[in-house]
């Protein structure tokens, strides 16, 4: 019997990695169909999208980071189709960081990551939906907000192809003295705090950044969002980032952050405020991010983190 056709649907920067190749051809030979298309410009991973659930694809594989992860995912989305009626979502990692395929322990190594396909099955996970601008955004990782925000927008492609993610930290640092807080009001069931902050994320994954953990009780199958606000940097709060050395940075961020666990978030600011959406900024003043249970259906490692079971 006769495989059925998974689509690679390739980030332009990874089209001409070796490594990428062979595991393609390695794929092809062993008798799985798969087509690879590459994108170039803003709107290329939809049209690929298009094609591929038109050509009734079993699976889509988005080669690339979380920003491409996310791309896909949205143009998934978009196209009205339940989870079910969708082909299944994989992830071939080919990020600087690669912080959702980190957090999930999905293999960095291409044909490792493709094989993972074949040894797995698709089961559902949520995406975030995030309204904002007045548009809709959908983010399949992490949405980050505040001092992360920035560091990620700022850092240099060519000191994330030279580094990895220690750019990152390097960004992170030189900014440290010139951190500007970013004062807003957040709210959902159950819910209510305002005031300044300095660091947010609103997890589907736990991690983004470069390995940054905002989110460490996230996961990925259980409708909820996961919310960490850190707020400005008081005397008080100066004071507990010592446990970054001593107890960890899980230990700090508890201490520091204001956490909750909701299907809906919204966030008002006095002024008009960056989320990043997997590498992707959105500037608005007014968001509302609502958790989409089992929007589509994931290949992922058996018994991998970020799975609630």
């Amino acid at each position: 019997m006769a495989k059925a056709q998974w689509f690679l649907i390739l980030n332009g920067k990874s089209a001409g990695d070796e490594a990428v190749r062979e595991a393609v051809n390695t794929l092809r030979e062993s008798g799985q169909p798969l087509a690879v298309r590459v994108t170039w410009e803003a709107g290329d991973a939809g049209r690929h999208v298009g094609e591929a659930v038109a050509a009734g694809a079993a699976v889509i594989v988005a080669g690339g980071g979380d920003g491409t992860l996310s791309e896909v995912a949205e143009a998934m989305a978009n196209t009205g189709l339940d989870a079910g009626a969708l082909p299944e979502l994989a992830l071939l990692p080919l990020g600087t960081a690669n912080d959702f395929s980190c957090a999930a322990s999905i293999p960095l190594e291409p044909l490792p990551a493709l094989e993972l396909v074949s040894a797995s099955n698709g089961r559902p996970i949520d995406l975030l939906r995030v309204e904002g601008d007045g548009k809709v955004h959908w983010c399949a990782n992490l949405a980050s907000g505040g001092f992360g925000t920035e560091v990620t927008v700022e850092t240099h492609d060519g000191l994330k192809k030279m580094l990895g993610g220690l750019a990152y930290v390097i960004t992170g640092i030189a900014k440290l003295g010139r951190i500007e807080p970013v004062r807003a009001r957040f709210h959902g069931e159950g819910f209510a705090w305002e005031g300044d902050f300095i660091a947010l994320g609103v997890g589907n994954g736990s991690q983004a950044g470069g390995g940054q953990v905002l989110c460490p009780g996230a996961l990925l199958d259980d409708g909820l969002l996961d919310v960490t606000i850190v707020p400005e940097l008081s005397g008080e709060v100066m004071a507990t980032l010592g446990t970054l050395f001593s107890e960890g940075k899980h230990a700090a961020l508890e201490q520091v952050a204001e956490r909750a666990r909701l299907r809906e978030l919204w966030i008002e600011a006095a002024q008009p405020m960056t989320l990043n959406l997997d590498g992707e900024p959105l500037q608005a003043r007014r968001f509302h991010i609502r958790c989409v249970a089992g929007r589509v259906r994931m290949h992922l490692p058996a018994g991998a983190p970020l799975q609630g079971g």
